[in-house]
């Protein structure tokens, strides 16, 4: 009998750490998103470039630790094999550089076209004017109407004075 109450016991005791460990983490996941709004709300009246570049790297930081407690705690592999975390790491830290890598090739290219051919523009920054007499179907079809209308209405002026006689 005491074997029972004692595993009872030993079990509410483990069930109590772990809802502890679950609020801690749930307070601190919530402090830092309260950090993070109020940078990002701050970030906004700033002028200078450099100190808004140094806000965005440190939101970065504090998104990414939020991530691995989520990952950490919600999806238990803080409590997992090395392996299995390794198994989910590594393809993901590739799949970041792989983001970071080409996005910074992209950029690269955009700057040497714009470096290396002096004629090149980018199409985003041409301004495109509209011609009105080229563009504009719907003034097309009502001049064409309105055409179709003079028409009818001077043939039928034509023929009113023929019935009279």
């Amino acid at each position: 009998m005491s074997h029972s109450h004692n595993a009872d016991a030993n079990h509410e005791a483990s069930n109590a750490a772990a809802m502890a460990e679950i609020k801690k983490v749930t307070i601190l996941l919530s402090v830092l998103t309260i950090i993070e709004l109020i940078l990002g709300f701050w970030m906004i009246g700033i002028s200078s470039a450099a100190l808004r570049l140094a806000i965005k790297g440190v939101i970065i930081i504090l998104m990414m630790s939020k991530a691995f407690y989520i990952v950490a705690y919600f999806m238990h592999l803080k409590h997992e094999v090395k392996n299995l975390i390794m198994t989910i790491i590594v393809p993901l830290s590739l799949f970041v550089w792989f983001i970071a890598a080409f996005l910074w090739d992209g950029s690269s290219f955009k700057n040497l076209r714009n470096t290396y051919d002096p004629y090149f523009k980018e199409q985003a920054t041409i301004k495109v004017e509209k011609k009105e007499s080229e563009h504009g179907a719907a003034t097309h079809g009502a001049a064409k109407h309105e055409a179709v209308k003079h028409e009818a209405g001077a043939t039928e002026a034509k023929e009113m004075p023929a019935e009279k006689h």
